[in-house]
């Protein structure tokens, strides 16, 4: 076994850290439609304690891996991820990879739950969206959470758009209200150990071999079952962490080649034509946008 396979494993069976606190939350947003946060766990807890949402929720991992556990779901928490919070349901948190994770919540007034509650019967809860618990991001709602995120921390933002902007996002986090047809516990489990091993090894080139030897999988019932579930390769979902990755940290970098290196690419052409393939513009346009505090759009 590798050590990144040891390590890896290692993490998956610890259960003696103590529990942590709450993660600090920065509010970005108080508005009349509803609160928008930053959340950044810095990672020093296994498992968290005990909790519950007294609110409906929509979360947007953007760094990080972590594990929620809801009634008796095991959800993935990761940049490729949105998640779908029911107020009052328990849960708890656990943190298989190092290095903590932050997101962005967003928590909508009771005026804007009542509204999108009148639209399905059985209230929000009954949505599809909140009865899955997650759905995969698509690289235009990845780009827009980055943009928000450098847009959200300018000087001067005008709260009637802020408004406009996250009910937008509410919008389409209900848009898609497919059937839900889960997948058996033990795949949940296996794509959970599958995708804490993709965001550990993120930064590493990482064979489909290492993959399957990690989560005890063979190779060929693991790229069938997880292109099944996820509707994407496994290959393109690691690509898709990558470039979430980037996302976040263009605005803030001068070395793209560094950048690109640090996020997993073999090189910066790789990276360049993997994310202009992928966003429509190369990573410099989008560096210059962001740091010129573009406006989100979901359109």
């Amino acid at each position: 076994m590798t050590n990144a396979m040891a390590q890896f494993a290692a993490r998956e069976t610890r259960a003696d850290v103590e529990p942590g606190g709450p993660p600090p939350r920065t509010p970005l947003f108080d508005l009349s439609v509803g609160l928008v946060e930053d959340v950044r766990e810095p990672g020093l807890a296994a498992k968290g304690a005990e909790s519950f949402s007294p609110r409906f929720q929509v979360a947007l991992p953007y760094r990080g891996f972590f594990v929620w556990h809801v009634g008796s779901d095991d959800v993935v928490g990761d940049a490729n991820q949105a998640l779908f919070i029911t107020r009052g349901e328990e849960y708890r948190m656990s943190h298989p990879v190092r290095g903590g994770y932050a997101e962005l919540i967003f928590t909508p007034a009771e005026c804007v739950v009542s509204e999108l509650a009148e639209a399905t019967r059985g209230g929000l809860g009954a949505y599809a969206s909140f009865r899955r618990r997650s759905r995969r991001l698509d690289p235009r709602l990845q780009c827009f959470r980055a943009r928000f995120l450098s847009w959200a921390n300018g000087p001067s933002v005008d709260s009637l758009e802020a408004e406009e902007l996250v009910l937008s996002l509410f919008r389409w986090a209900l848009a898609e209200d497919a059937p839900l047809h889960p997948p058996a516990r033990s795949t949940r489990r296996l794509l959970v150990r599958t995708k804490a091993y993709l965001e550990s090894q993120l930064a590493q080139p990482i064979r489909l071999a290492d993959v399957g030897h990690a989560v005890g999988a063979s190779p060929a019932y693991l790229t069938y079952l997880f292109r099944r579930v996820e509707g994407v390769p496994l290959h393109r979902y690691l690509t898709q962490l990558r470039l979430a990755r980037a996302l976040v940290e263009l605005p803030h970098t001068n070395d793209l080649t560094a950048l690109a290196l640090d996020v997993g690419f073999s090189s910066h052409s790789h990276f360049s034509a993997s994310f202009h393939r992928t966003f429509r513009m190369t990573p410099t346009e989008f560096r210059r946008t962001s740091r010129g505090r573009v406006r989100p759009s979901v359109i």
